[in-house]
């Protein structure tokens, strides 16, 4: 055989051997792997919330009325019993002065029937009348001053006018909020917990929160209260949360909240979305292993896994096809794993 002939062939049997590499390299399915990690798992109790100091108070009116008069002092700190809101009182005083004129009259019967009776003039019965239509007058009187003094209203407390709702010209009508006042420190986050987490939830735990203002940030708190009733509407209970005093948090921010109810420092962790019928798949020398494990703390994210693997194993997050135990894959590491 000549040298070109020779050649001719080597280069034949070259392409045959690479066209049937890649043929058997091809036949294998893509997969991307991370290596199982050490890191901490938590178990938490999700919920949100608002921000609301721990004293404060809802100004509300007890009585209709025309607002004629307010406090401009939102954000101001104010006294126990100062001024806030005047609502119009002209009918309501002129109400009183007509009930206490009549006041006047009956007692003046009163008196004329006293002087009566002795004589025999008027009967006991007239004279125990005009008595009770008397006192019904004074009563009457002591009811209508009542609603006078309600169209004043003042601050229940010390504190720190948060809110204003309202305005001159507006109608304030009972249990109507007008002004919120109250002490800008110590806060506290007050949420509502689902009824099935809330066994978990504990005094003392920590939380994790979250709030738009702030999408850079974990702040923390620590339940403080929990209300022993739940809300058999809604099924939740109601849980607050102290705030540190140097919270960047506002009265009135909604919040996201996971109560910390587990923590384990050290775990062997591997992502969520890795878990398949309570099995990983496993890549060993560029094979594709079913590998049973035994699982721990389970997040949105990651799982703890306590048994059946050991750290830096080969992962498989993701195939292109169907995985067979034993089947070579090609591996491409994930370009970031999911972590937390």
């Amino acid at each position: 055989m000549t040298k070109k002939k020779k050649l001719y062939v080597l280069a034949l049997i070259a392409a045959v051997v690479a066209a049937a590499g890649s043929y058997w390299f091809a036949g294998r399915p893509k997969v991307e792997t991370v290596a199982a990690i050490r890191g901490p798992a938590i178990k938490a109790v999700y919920a949100t919330g608002n921000v609301e100091p721990v004293n404060w108070a809802k100004i509300t009116s007890v009585v209709k009325g025309r607002i004629v008069d307010l406090c401009l002092c939102e954000g101001k700190a104010i006294k126990r019993g100062a001024f806030l809101v005047r609502l119009d009182d002209r009918e309501m005083r002129a109400q009183v002065k007509e009930l206490e004129l009549r006041a006047q009259f009956l007692e003046e019967e009163v008196n004329r029937y006293k002087a009566l009776i002795g004589k025999n003039f008027v009967s006991r019965q007239n004279y125990d009348r005009a008595i009770s239509d008397h006192t019904q007058a004074q009563a009457a009187i002591a009811a209508a001053r009542k609603r006078l003094d309600d169209m004043v209203i003042t601050s229940p407390m010390d504190g720190v006018v948060l809110r204003r709702d309202g305005e001159i010209g507006e109608i304030a009508e009972p249990g109507q909020v007008l002004f919120w006042v109250g002490r800008p420190k110590p806060l506290w986050v007050v949420a509502e917990v689902d009824e099935e987490d809330i066994p978990l939830v504990a005094r003392g735990q920590t939380t994790l929160i979250k709030a738009d203002a702030f999408p850079n940030q974990v702040l923390k708190g620590t339940v403080e209260q929990i209300t022993p009733k739940g809300d058999p509407v809604n099924k939740t209970y109601r849980v607050r949360i102290a705030l540190p005093g140097d919270t960047p948090l506002l009265v009135g921010m909604t919040t996201e909240i996971n109560v910390v109810v587990l923590e384990r420092p050290n775990a062997l962790l591997v992502p969520a979305g890795a878990m398949k019928l309570g099995r990983l798949w496993v890549v060993e020398q560029g094979r594709a292993q079913p590998r049973a494990v035994g699982t721990g703390i389970v997040g949105d994210q990651m799982v703890e896994i306590v048994s059946g693997l050991e750290e830096g194993a080969v992962i498989v997050v993701s195939s292109a096809g169907g995985l067979k135990a034993g089947a070579r894959v090609r591996a491409r590491p994930r370009a970031s794993a999911v972590g937390g």
